[in-house]
């Protein structure tokens, strides 16, 4: 038993915008596979507000929903630190939310405007720095709390380990995209062949699943630079650092169990990965007095599994069970088994299937009257 995994940067690509939709199928491919909390890190609007509440409020089954609200871009052109100021008090009094995104707004001094603005108003402001080490040493050392996607000079060398780690900035990795090199999701689509894989087509439409999984880049395995990056990681974890996990969302639920492994690949222990996916995961977030361990007092998410993943880190994908504010679910169905027995209601794709060919000729064939 575990606690629920905690994914801290999913960009929930299939949640529509303007038209809400209570049925939409990346937050119960989530839940199935045991993520039970994400952060969209830029919901580039603030209808994700509205799904976390109809989340919260079991109008909506799935994974708890939390975001950045719109992130803060070079457009917004800021002037002054009073202008920061007053744009970022919106996110706490307005949209209700700890978490800020900030992409490259203007120079550094403006960007320490962010992060002085951001302390302030008690958020946790997370950035990242595009591939480029200065900026993503810059931002860690002007004081923001998260630093998300990979630090591509490898090996990471003592001083960098020791700024990410005493600095305390949580460090998200994203190995299944950008790190430098080829996309670490690529390496595991090759390896594992999951197009025709039962639980991935019930919790994701059939036309996704071909576009996620059939046409796909091909690399020798000797030039992923993911492991590399990964072993960076570990050096920060080992130092006393904050990793938390984040799978893009390129491929709800069952992208988060790549990305644990991709950990893996960088030299960590399978409790090590453990850690980051759960409690790590929730600080990074500001979230570590509600949720990333089972203990008196925190919500009811935890997962069943039927095989150790201290043994293996695959064995995370053996799940039996989960649980979301104390309602049980087959891991493999959604089917609620506790307190209520409720089988999943149909999902709109279950039946959008191309016609059948042969029927449609044969009618074609019949003669007229």
């Amino acid at each position: 038993m575990l606690p629920g995994f905690i994914d801290v940067h999913d960009h929930l690509a299939d949640v529509r915008r303007n038209v809400l939709d209570l049925r939409t199928w990346g937050p119960l491919a989530n839940l199935a596979y045991g993520v039970t909390m994400v952060l969209d890190p830029s919901p580039l609007s603030i209808d994700m507000l509205t799904y976390e509440d109809l989340s919260d409020t079991g109008q909506m089954l799935g994974s708890r929903i939390h975001s950045t609200g719109p992130a803060i871009f070079s457009f917004n052109d800021f002037k002054s630190y009073g202008e920061v100021l007053s744009v970022l008090s919106r996110y706490p009094r307005h949209y209700r939310t700890r978490n800020l995104k900030e992409y490259r707004t203007g120079n550094r001094r403006v960007r320490e405007w962010v992060a002085i603005a951001s302390k302030e108003l008690g958020l946790l402001p997370t950035t990242e720095g595009a591939l480029a080490m200065k900026l993503d040493l810059s931002q860690i050392m002007d004081g923001f709390a998260g630093n998300e996607h990979a630090l591509v000079a490898y090996p990471l060398s003592k001083d960098v380990v020791q700024l990410v780690a005493q600095t305390r900035v949580s460090y998200t990795m994203t190995l299944g995209i950008t790190n430098g090199g080829p996309e670490g999701q690529d390496y595991y689509l090759a390896l594992n062949h999951p197009h025709d894989d039962p639980k991935l087509n019930r919790f994701s439409p059939h036309y996704v699943v071909d576009i996620k999984t059939l046409a796909r880049d091909w690399h020798d395995p000797r030039e992923y630079l993911f492991p590399r990056i990964a072993e960076g990681g570990a050096q920060v974890a080992r130092a006393g650092g904050l990793l938390g996990v984040g799978s893009h969302g390129e491929m709800p639920g069952l992208g988060y169990h790549w990305e644990m492994q991709a950990y893996a690949a960088g030299g960590m222990t399978p409790r090590e990965v453990l850690r980051a996916a759960t409690i790590g995961s929730a600080e990074t977030i500001g979230r570590q007095d509600e949720f990333g361990s089972i203990e008196p007092g925190k919500y009811a998410d935890l997962i069943v599994l039927d095989r150790n993943p201290l043994e293996d880190i695959r064995n995370t994908l053996a799940l039996r069970q989960v649980m979301k504010n104390g309602r049980l679910y087959e891991a493999a169905t959604l089917d609620e088994i506790w307190p209520r027995a409720r089988p999943l209601e149909p999902l709109w794709f279950w039946s959008d299937r191309p016609a059948d060919a042969t029927r449609s000729q044969a009618s074609t064939d019949q003669p007229s009257r």
